[in-house]
Parts: structure tokens; C-alpha cells; sequence
């Protein structure tokens, strides 16, 4: 274990590991697609195909509320079925359902239709993650993730392009594209996952339980708190648009320049950031310290409240570069956690669960941030700061709890 921490995780950018390789190279590719559809569906399903706003956001509601249903299910079908193999078939799968959207023709078919695409693009994806934590070991699974957020945040910038592209077109045939482009980046996915190695499924002991995770409590404590510490996801990307928009005088492309700005920043610092969070320990201490500058920089972000426009175009460019530090940070804490408590047997399971508490706050969170950021103005934007700081320092007992408790629930995990 220690030759594999001593080894560097790149070299020119490039993961050495030929496994960790793969993992990238799929990633990118499906991200690359998913950006290029993020920017054109909304307009594709309004304009293109006649549905309205709220028929449109009904839909996307159904594939939130299946990609939720599938998600702890589809790991622990990965641990039992072997990794590998299961995540061949489900982005096979999705590689055909991506497409398939441009053919609804009512509310229901689109709202079925975006909710097949979802349930496979989330449980591809905590199938993955189960894969990323048994191969990346020796504490370079959160250094991973940290490449992997890097890698597929320029995916999905790049992607935007193409999607720009299609919107510039403006033709059935250019929207088309886009989707079909996704869809076969998910075969090139699919096959791509054929060159990973086999890892072996997990059989479980006679009696012990189906669903492991939902028994073990200080874990699903532990995935609750960093649920609410991903609060701060919601407000960055929801709330900022919004505030701006509504309770500022800044220029409304702020929005895009702030966005180009966290885009970029994590791009290039993020795995900088995330190499002190390799363990349950120094995850936790990495959440609190994230915890303290995205309330720092929330508090800041406030402040444009009423402002002046210069003195508002500031104080947010302020706000959002403390915010994005507290963010890169931060989202070490939470892979150190997440992946540190796991059993390395059982990743797919665990994983599957820790991404149900992102998707809870997906559909909770958005009000919660209206309510706060936007109504709440300066007070809002610091209370909102005060509920990702509270979330860091419940993390240190809380951690400290389930790492005296592992075996007591019948966990073995390689973190301390």
C-alpha cells in the first residue's frame, strides 16, 4: 500500500494506472455527450416539440424520482453480479435510451422516456463509483474522484459547445444530432468498460442481510450529513442565477461569468485540493474546513444584496472564489468519508446509497434555496452558510463514532 501512495496518480494529466485510465476515458466521453444535451433539451422539448415548461419540468421531476429508486439496487446488483460486467450492460442500455426522447410526442411518452435514460445513468453510476473505490486503493480514491471531477467538468464545458452549435442551427436535424452524438459516446462507454478488469462478486455470508448498508447507522448518519453539505450545490447553481437575477444590480451575464469561473478553478485545482482527505479522519477535518469558507463565501455572495453594481459585481466574484475553494475542499471530505466507512467488498452498495442522499437533496433542495437565498437575501445567503458549517461540525463526533463502530456493525473497511 504504501508503494501505490507513493506513486503519483498522473503523469502529464494522464492517470498511470491503465485501469484508472479507462475509468477517465469513459467518463469523459459520457459527460462530453451529457453537457451537449443539457444545453439543448430544455429548448429542443419546448420549442421543437411543442411541450410546455411545466409539462417539460414534470418530466424531468419522473427521471429525478426513478434515477432515486435505482440507485442503492443497482450497486448492490454490481457488488453481487460482478462490477465489470454489470456496468457493460447498463451504459449498453443507455447508449440506446439516450436518443429515444426526441421521439415523444406527449407528456407521458417524454416524461417515460427521460425517466428510462435517468434510472440507467444512475445506476451506471453507482456501479462505477463501486468500481472506482475497489481499484482506486491505498487512498487514491478520493485523489480519483478529485481527476474524475476535473475531467468531467471539462467534458461537460466541452460538450456545452456542441450543444451552443445546435442551438445556434436551430434545426430539428441539428437537436437530433445531439442526442444521437450522446447515445453513441454511451456505446463507446459501454465498450471502453469491457477493458476493465474482472473484480470479483461479492456472496454474501448466510443470514447477513440483502441491503448491508441500511442496518449499518453510523453510515447512513455519516451520508446524511454529507447530504446536507451538498446543499451548497444547489445553492451555487440555483441560487446565484436567481439572486442575481432578482434582488441585484449586477449584469445578468455574472451568472455565466461566475459559472466559467468555478468550471475553470475546479478544472485545475481540484485533485490539489482533495490529496489531503485520503481517510475517514482527514475527510471529516476536510469537510469542516470546507464547511468554514463556504459559509465565509456565501456571507460575501449576500452582501450584493441591494448593492451598488460594481460593489455587488465584486463582493460575488469574492463570495465565488471562496465559495469554489470551500467547495474542492469540501468535496474531498465527503469522498474520504463515503468511500473510508465503506466495506471494500460491498462499494457498490455503499456508493449507491451515498448518491440517494444527493438526489433527496436535488428535490429538496431547490425550495430550501429559493426560500433562503433568494427571499432571504444577506440573512438567507448566511443562514444557507450556517447549514453547510453545521453540517462540517456535526461531521467530526459523527465520524469519530462510526469508525469506533465499524465492527460492531460487521464492517471491515481499509480507512482509518
Amino acid at each position: 500500500m504504501a508503494d501505490t501512495e507513493a506513486a503519483p496518480l498522473t503523469r502529464r494529466g494522464i492517470p498511470v494506472d491503465s485501469q484508472l485510465r479507462v475509468l477517465a476515458l469513459g467518463s469523459f466521453a459520457t459527460r462530453f455527450g451529457g453537457g451537449a444535451v443539457m444545453t439543448t433539451s430544455a429548448i429542443y422539448f419546448t420549442r421543437h416539440l411543442g411541450f410546455s415548461a411545466g409539462e417539460v419540468a414534470l418530466a424531468i421531476s419522473a427521471a429525478a424520482a426513478a434515477a432515486l429508486l435505482v440507485a442503492l439496487p443497482a450497486g448492490h446488483l454490481g457488488d453481487t453480479r460482478g462490477p465489470r460486467e454489470v456496468l457493460v450492460w447498463l451504459m449498453a442500455a443507455l447508449a440506446v435510451a439516450t436518443p429515444l426522447p426526441v421521439l415523444a410526442r406527449t407528456p407521458l411518452t417524454l416524461a417515460a422516456l427521460l425517466a428510462a435514460e435517468s434510472a440507467l445513468g444512475a445506476a451506471a453510476n453507482s456501479v462505477r463509483n463501486g468500481v472506482i473505490a475497489q481499484i482506486a486503493v491505498g487512498g487514491r480514491g478520493v485523489q480519483f474522484k478529485a481527476y474524475l471531477r476535473a475531467v468531467t467538468n471539462s467534458a461537460i464545458a466541452l460538450g456545452s459547445v456542441v450543444g451552443g452549435a445546435a442551438l445556434v442551427l436551430d434545426t430539428d436535424a441539428a437537436f437530433v444530432t445531439v442526442f444521437v452524438l450522446a447515445g453513441v459516446l454511451c456505446g463507446f462507454a459501454a465498450w471502453n468498460s469491457t477493458r476493465l478488469r474482472h473484480l470479483p462478486a461479492y456472496h454474501r455470508a448466510e443470514g447477513e442481510p440483502r441491503l448491508a448498508v441500511l442496518r449499518d447507522v453510523p453510515y447512513v448518519a455519516v451520508s446524511l450529513v454529507t447530504s446536507m453539505f451538498a446543499l451548497h450545490f444547489v445553492a451555487a447553481e440555483l441560487g446565484i442565477a436567481l439572486f442575481i437575477s432578482q434582488r441585484t444590480e449586477v449584469p445578468r451575464v455574472m451568472v455565466a461569468v461566475l459559472l466559467l469561473v468555478n468550471t475553470v478553478l475546479v478544472a485545475l485545482f481540484q485533485v490539489r485540493l482533495s490529496r489531503s482527505s485520503d481517510s475517514v479522519t482527514t475527510g471529516a477535518r476536510a469537510l469542516l474546513r470546507g464547511g468554514v469558507l463556504i459559509a465565509v463565501g456565501f456571507t460575501l455572495i449576500g452582501l450584493a444584496d441591494g448593492a451598488p453594481r460594481w460593489i455587488g459585481v465584486v463582493v460575488l466574484l469574492a463570495g465565488a472564489l471562496v465559495h469554489v475553494v470551500g467547495e474542492m475542499v469540501g468535496s474531498g471530505g465527503q469522498w474520504g468519508l463515503q468511500m473510508g466507512l465503506a466495506p471494500h467488498e460491498r462499494q457498490g452498495q455503499y456508493q449507491g446509497f451515498s448518491s440517494l442522499g444527493f438526489a433527496l437533496i436535488g428535490i429538496v433542495g431547490p425550495p430550501l434555496v429559493t426560500l433562503l437565498c433568494v427571499h432571504g437575501g444577506r440573512l438567507g445567503w448566511a443562514a444557507m452558510g450556517g447549514l453547510i458549517l453545521l453540517a462540517g461540525l456535526v461531521a467530526q463526533p459523527l465520524s469519530r463514532w462510526a469508525l469506533a463502530n465499524r465492527a460492531a456493525y460487521g464492517v471491515t473497511t481499509h480507512s482509518g
